[in-house]
């Protein structure tokens, strides 16, 4: 078994509790999908936003990590206190191409008063005989999330 992570930070001038909500609610999706129209053609939510909730990620044709549009993701871990968030592939995309695990977490570190810290890691594992594929994981997604979320959250300061 082949393990990795992989992880991207991003400052922000606006307080931990601002990023987080964003970052700790079903409003990231949403600005994933506006933001990424280009690769994302939409993402469909089924949950509450919580632990379980389901996000069926369909990608425009020819864009995603695999030949099949469509990547299945669940959010496993939402922490509101330590302000984490992680969602698992659990059908689809990366899974297709020999990992068995696709994990990203995003966290919100506060640094002061009125600004935080984006935190992006993505763990991985993949079957032996796809070790190869590894070259494939990327911070660039994640890094192109937060970039996206620090425009929106300037633009929304209090």
């Amino acid at each position: 078994m082949v393990v990795g992570q992989v992880t991207h930070e991003l400052e922000l001038n606006v307080p931990a509790s601002h990023a987080w909500g964003l970052y700790g609610t079903l409003r990231l999706p949403k600005l994933i999908e506006e933001g990424f129209s280009n690769v994302i053609q939409r993402i469909e939510v089924e949950g509450d936003g919580g632990v379980g909730t389901v996000l069926n990620v369909i990608y425009q044709p020819g864009t995603g990590p695999t030949n099949n549009n469509k990547e299945i993701r669940k959010f496993t871990i939402i922490d509101n206190e330590k302000r984490i968030k992680e969602a698992e592939t659990i059908s689809g995309g990366y899974l297709e191409l020999g990992f068995t695990l696709y994990r990203i977490r995003f966290e919100i570190i506060e640094k002061g008063s009125d600004s935080s810290i984006i935190k992006n890691v993505i763990e991985y594992e993949l079957k032996p005989e796809a070790e190869a594929n590894a070259s494939l994981v990327s911070t660039q997604t994640v890094a192109g999330i937060a970039e996206l979320a620090k425009k929106l959250l300037n633009e929304t300061k209090e």
